[in-house]
């Protein structure tokens, strides 16, 4: 059994100041009950969030920043046509245009009805078959798009953009190049159509461009783990900590290590075979069941830093 918890900790500073009065009872009694794994460092700026590398590594898939072919992966899942080749997540958003740079709205956009999404899809896809790229809707507002242009393209996970000013998480490459005008060319599109103007109306967020992510391709001759065997990964963190609502987020980790992290000490109490990895914005650390002597049993326990010193350097 292996869980994988992604926004286990951020960097902002008022996260910071909220970990000392995290109380995680049942998390701490685990982490004493199991052997660290080295840590898997990086940095805030990378295109791929720590979660997303763990998970990747557990499921068998390149550990590329930026090019963890997450798309391919759900295309090959639903035995897509060419799903042996490169596809990407095309996601709708809204660009807010400020004073010195351009910033992405929260997702998913709120009210985005399959209705509208079907309408801007029409609208949309002949311009991408021009640049030989096919759509599949996934769910409103999020596509699956299969082209060679997303073969050697590095792409932000919408986490690292949402909120955020654009600028630093543009795909800059060469390769890109064909996504950047096509970019250019559905901002104009979206402006005009009726769907812009509805949502507007409407009091709602408009839709005025997309979001490139999850691109690549599989390896070769990729086979998926059977699902009893793939990673769990608990998500209840995420839009407390997207949104920096430190006390929702406080409270939604007390609710995981009551309801998902106590199961896993009483598991681990019997011997059964556990893995935990915690992800922050920058690094992860997994611990995993492993022979220990008394010695090093009693060690751990005296020496296991507070989870607050835990969580921080991730």
């Amino acid at each position: 059994m292996h869980l994988i918890i992604p926004y286990a900790s951020s960097c902002s500073e008022a996260c910071a100041a909220a970990l000392p009065s995290l109380k995680l009872p049942h998390l701490q009694q685990l982490l004493s009950r199991l052997s660290p794994l080295p840590a898997e460092k990086g940095d805030e700026f990378s295109l791929s969030p720590p979660h997303e590398r763990a998970m990747a590594a557990a499921l068998g898939l390149p550990v590329t920043d930026g090019q963890i072919p997450w798309a391919a992966l759900q295309a090959h899942q639903q035995s897509k046509p060419g799903s042996d080749s490169a596809w990407a997540f095309i996601t709708l958003c809204h660009w807010q245009v400020n004073t010195h740079h351009i910033s992405m709205s929260h997702l998913p956009l709120a009210d985005l009805s399959a209705t509208q999404s079907d309408e801007l899809l029409a609208a949309m896809r002949p311009y991408f078959e021009e640049d030989g790229i096919t759509l599949h809707t996934i769910e409103p507002g999020r596509w699956l798009a299969q082209g060679e242009v997303f073969t050697d393209v590095a792409s932000a996970a919408v986490d690292r953009v949402v909120g955020r000013p654009l600028d630093a998480w543009m795909p800059k490459s060469v390769a890109a190049a064909p996504l950047r005008r096509l970019q250019n060319e559905m901002q104009m599109l979206l402006y005009t159509h009726p769907v812009y103007d509805a949502r507007v109306a409407s009091g709602l967020t408009p839709v005025n461009s997309f979001w490139v992510s999850g691109t690549g391709a599989l390896p070769l001759g990729y086979a998926s783990a059977p699902t009893s065997l793939q990673p769990m990964q608990i998500t209840t963190l995420r839009a407390p900590a997207l949104a920096e609502n430190w006390p929702a987020w406080v409270q939604a980790w007390q609710e995981l290590d009551a309801a998902h992290i106590q199961p896993l000490c009483a598991a681990a109490a019997q011997g059964q075979a556990l893995k935990i990895t915690l992800c922050g914005e920058r690094s992860s650390q997994s611990w995993q069941t492993q022979p220990r002597t008394l010695i090093q049993k009693v060690k751990g326990f005296f020496d296991s830093q507070p989870l607050s010193g835990v969580l921080g350097q991730l």
